[in-house]
């Protein structure tokens, strides 16, 4: 369950950031196609938190290990399962709450910059809110 939350709950911000954003890069192309480039920011860094619920479940699925012998006792405990589901957790809602975040900013962000020249307030702001989905990562590196 660690895997699958870290997984979907990264990736459903990751896509929801993309798409929200998205708009908002639509949007100005036609007022002022000069700013694309610059306005794809916000896409790309909404699809790094895809990356960080990727690496999550691959460091987890790395760490379980099937026990064949019926006399041995298990080498996945349930106290290992628990912690890979509060880190799987961990990584996918912080991914999940960044990507919300991004796609917000990241649409009023790229329609204020072809108004008045917004760029550097709206980067610094995509930068917190990517933090946050970092700050996930590395609490759920650290529960491995």
């Amino acid at each position: 369950m660690g895997i699958a939350s870290a997984l979907v709950f990264a990736n459903l911000g990751a896509a929801y950031g993309t798409a929200k954003s998205g708009v908002g890069i639509c949007s100005i192309a036609v007022m002022n196609h000069d700013l694309i480039f610059k306005s794809l920011i916000p896409g790309i860094m909404a699809g790094i938190l895809g990356i960080y619920g990727l690496i999550v479940s691959v460091i987890y699925l790395g760490g379980i290990i099937e026990t064949t012998d019926p006399t041995k006792p298990p080498s996945y405990t349930p106290y290992h399962g628990y912690k890979h589901l509060a880190g799987g957790m961990c990584c996918g809602l912080s991914a999940l709450g960044a990507g919300l975040t991004i796609g917000i900013v990241g649409d009023a962000g790229v329609r204020a910059n072809a108004q008045k020249d917004m760029y550097v307030g709206m980067i610094l702001i995509l930068i917190f809110a990517e933090a946050l989905g970092l700050y996930g990562l590395i609490v759920a590196i650290v529960m491995n």
